[in-house]
């Protein structure tokens, strides 16, 4: 019997302790508003905070305003942040430190940084995971293996995306898949 009181006691405290953090822990709230629909998305300010920052900026500027998702592949993922509806790219900010090496995977509904094959050059365009994609994780701080910073989660708006997965898309110029009709970002709010 004193063992198991013992017991509840250190059980009870654990998740008093871990109660405490999770409430004092509090991620930023973000709505993306387009003409497809609303998504609402957690950042994750406490395990990509330079990212999220950066994200943050962005929608304070009203930079994502009137721009589109301009890349769409079904199955795959959802780009947006760097174009204006006439596909002439935006002017972005500098580039930020890949925080990948937090170990969150590219799973469904999570929003992550896109970037060139520089692993430390993403800036304002971001994606929409549709499906699991765990290669695109991080895997060591080398060119092949940073991966991509995932840095939120969709918590309202799966049907949204998956909507726009589903759009009739082509080329414009260099560019591919994109949709063959504006999917336009109207603004970007925090809530």
């Amino acid at each position: 019997m004193k063992n198991f009181i013992k017991y509840l006691f250190l059980i009870t405290i654990i998740f008093t302790y871990n109660g405490v953090n999770a409430e004092m822990t509090t991620n930023t709230i973000i709505i993306i508003k387009t003409t497809s629909g609303d998504i609402k998305l957690e950042l994750f300010d406490d395990k990509s905070p330079k990212t999220s920052e950066n994200f943050k900026q962005y929608i304070k500027s009203g930079f994502f305003s009137n721009s589109i998702f301009h890349r769409v592949i079904k199955d795959f993922m959802i780009q947006g942040g760097g174009f204006n509806p006439e596909m002439q790219q935006k002017e972005a900010l500098s580039p930020i430190k890949n925080e990948a090496n937090n170990m969150i995977s590219n799973e469904r509904g999570t929003i992550a940084m896109a970037r060139t094959n520089e692993p430390h050059s993403a800036s304002s365009q971001f994606f929409i995971n549709l499906k699991d994609k765990k290669f695109l994780d991080f895997k060591s701080e080398t060119t092949q293996g940073w991966g991509y910073c995932v840095f939120g989660k969709v918590i309202e708006g799966l049907e949204t995306i998956d909507k726009i997965a589903l759009v009739p898309t082509g080329s414009y110029g260099p560019y591919q898949d994109v949709p063959n009709d504006p999917i336009i970002i109207n603004e970007v709010i925090i809530e």
